[in-house]
């Protein structure tokens, strides 16, 4: 049997975890998991998880890594996850990633993909985002701009920008999620595990570049 294989993509918000995970998770056959979905799924289900972590989150506190990774855990202890996944922006602190990696199997083939894209890039990307208010389908001022201005192509609802895409508080949060993350970037670093990518570019040359580095690195 092949040892387990284990993605894990890093980035910034803005450098486009989500859209690449998805791609990502189809094309080496892995099931993708967002710490996001699983809160979702956990409160809709009404899990004993689930109900745990909205009290947290009804409070308007951050959810407890050790209630986050019991998520996690639980997760992939399913059966599509025996041969490995890809996790979508976890972990975000380094007790998060050194209480995954304590629980990996010795074998493991780890990677962490690093999507770098500079502070001015993702400020233009977000910034410039509108969600319908109606469909929530998104259009982008400068990329995607609607026929309409100020309406939704996809069904003419009223396009809005959330309130933590404005700029400021976009810088605020990548100040917090670098400062979080440089020591889980420099954890992977010293194990060999961590591979960075341009993530300034149009999405499916990125995409292109992480599907052969981690093509690359599992041949190694």
């Amino acid at each position: 049997m092949s040892p387990m294989r284990i993605v894990i993509l890093l980035g910034p918000p803005g450098a486009g975890k989500g859209t690449q995970a998805a791609r990502l998770a189809v094309a080496l056959g892995l099931p993708h998991i967002s710490t996001g979905d699983l809160f979702r799924s956990n409160r809709e289900q009404g899990t004993a998880l689930g109900l745990r972590a909205k009290e947290f989150m009804d409070a308007g506190r951050l959810v407890p890594d050790e209630l986050v990774l019991e998520m996690l855990f639980d997760r992939v202890s399913k059966k599509d996850c025996a041969q490995g996944y890809l996790l979508d922006g976890f972990p975000r602190t380094l007790p998060q990633a050194e209480a995954l990696a304590a629980r990996l199997p010795k074998d493991a083939v780890v990677q962490a993909v690093n999507l770098v894209v500079p502070d001015r890039a993702l400020v233009e990307r977000i910034a410039g985002r509108r969600i319908c208010r109606s469909c929530k389908h998104i259009h982008h001022v400068k990329s995607s701009p609607p026929k309409v201005a100020g309406r939704c192509d996809r069904c003419g609802g009223e396009l809005e920008q959330r309130t933590d895409d404005s700029e400021p508080v976009l810088r605020e949060r990548l100040a917090v999620y670098r400062r979080q993350t440089l020591p889980v970037e420099e954890l992977y670093r010293t194990r060999g595990w961590l591979v960075p990518v341009d993530g300034d570019r149009e999405p499916d040359l990125v995409f292109e570049s992480i599907r052969q580095a981690v093509s690359e690195g599992v041949r190694a």
